[in-house]
């Protein structure tokens, strides 16, 4: 809806005309009429009341127009912003809802992981080695073995998982899933290995010693 002033325009030049056409009727002097100082002075208070009452209602239309072209401006800044924040919301929203799925996501990964990680913690916790049976002594490591691989894998699984949906930018990161022996085997020093070799062929050195023992007191014998 727009506001339309130029009717009052036209009313403006209608009434004007008609105006100055009736002052001038009134200032017009029939023959018969004395031509007499009252009568001028008369004529021209009439004349001045006449054009003060024009100047009034000019200053009223001009008024008017200026009102009704603050309403038609602040009408179409009400348009244009309204325009403009609608597409902004509206955009602004189809935004909020995809990183709400994306969130939401995210944390029932986080907490299917967090649960995985909770149980195999507590298996791995309840291994104890002191407590198993000699007899059953094979059987029970390749189990724990077992779970300790288990649990590996799954750390393996939900780590990539993790990785994938998480921001580049995130300072924690999860530790690698290698297994820990091969990775601090490949920190050892050379003088590190020659102990351990040592150590792996200690028994055979023994059962050679041994053995020569033997071998020279049957020989003595």
């Amino acid at each position: 809806m727009r506001f339309n002033w130029s009717g009052q325009n036209v009313l403006l030049r209608e009434t004007m005309p008609e105006r100055v056409r009736a002052m001038e009727q009134m200032l017009e002097l029939t023959e018969e009429d004395a031509v007499t100082p009252e009568l001028l002075d008369s004529q021209v208070q009439k004349a001045q009341e006449q054009l003060l009452q024009l100047r009034r209602q000019q200053e009223q239309i001009e008024k008017q127009k200026r009102e009704l072209e603050e309403l038609s401006r602040r009408q179409e800044e009400l348009e244009r912003g309204r325009a403009e924040m609608t597409d902004k919301l509206t955009r602004s929203l189809v935004v909020l809802e995809r990183e709400a799925y994306e969130t939401q996501k995210k944390l029932e990964q986080l907490r299917a992981t967090r649960e995985s990680f909770g149980q195999h913690l507590e298996i791995l916790e309840g291994i104890d080695p002191k407590g198993w049976n000699s007899s059953d002594l094979h059987r029970e490591l390749s189990r724990a073995l077992s779970t300790v691989d288990d649990a590996r894998a799954e750390f393996s699984q939900q780590r990539s998982r993790l990785q994938a949906i998480t921001t580049q930018d995130s300072e924690d990161v999860l530790p690698e899933a290698a297994p820990e022996m091969a990775r601090a085997g490949g920190d050892r020093s050379f003088g590190q290995w020659v102990l351990i070799g040592f150590a792996l062929t200690l028994p055979l050195i023994s059962v050679g010693l041994v053995g020569l023992l033997v071998f020279w007191w049957m020989a003595k014998g």
